[in-house]
């Protein structure tokens, strides 16, 4: 960790961050308010976070990343910019979606180029798995969404075919396939340092249905 980073951690940890704990989360008493929430897993160093607190304040962004100085590095921004909206938790993601958040409770889930393991004996070490969804779809309100993103098209293909395979969810691609990068999704350091090496981008968007596979009404 850089000395910023590392001042931001224990100066604003206590006022940005949460400890994990198997208890599920009052996000009206976490922030404040009754606004939407938005969760991403992994963030790295934060920056799509940040931009996205940034432009919507109206809504809220809980970040989960174990990485300490893309914590750090979050939190350097979020006292620049003086974020309100902005929770973090530096706790395993499967953890603290299991045991902190409440069923039915996120408007939107976002996973932003995640670990491919792109070897074949490590494809088992996905975040994207058959479980995983299923966890997300008792964690995300039906009508709310999950997004991916990539840049291994391999790691495209194993996402897409895991949620075709789980019930309850509806592509939002017009192909069935993919979508165009959101405008709300900020281009990232990351995924500008990979499409310098000549990687693709892929974007998945789900919306979280009933088990019939119909949204809200």
């Amino acid at each position: 960790m850089t000395t910023g980073q590392t001042l931001a951690y224990q100066s604003m940890m206590p006022l940005y961050g949460v400890g994990y704990k198997k208890q599920a989360l009052d996000f009206k008493n976490l922030f404040g308010n009754s606004s939407p929430v938005s969760i991403e897993v992994g963030f790295g160093m934060g920056a799509s976070l940040v931009e996205q607190a940034y432009r919507y304040p109206e809504c809220n962004f809980l970040g989960i990343e174990v990485h300490r100085p893309g914590v750090g590095s979050l939190l350097v921004k979020v006292k620049e910019l003086e974020l309100t909206n902005v929770r973090v938790i530096s706790h395993d993601a499967v953890e603290v979606l299991s045991d902190m958040i409440a069923d039915s409770s996120i408007e939107l889930l976002q996973l932003f180029f995640p670990d491919p393991w792109h070897k074949r004996k490590h494809h088992k070490r996905r975040i994207v798995n058959s479980e995983f969804v299923q966890l997300l779809h008792k964690k995300i309100k039906n009508g709310g969404h999950f997004h991916m993103a990539t840049d291994w098209q391999d790691y495209a293909k194993h996402m897409l075919s895991v949620m075709q395979a789980s019930q309850g969810w509806k592509n939002c691609s017009e192909t069935n396939d993919y979508i165009p990068r959101p405008d709300d999704r900020p281009i990232t350091k990351f995924q500008k340092r990979g499409e310098g090496l000549g990687h693709g981008n892929w974007d998945l968007m789900f919306m979280r249905c009933n088990e019939l596979g119909r949204p809200t009404t």
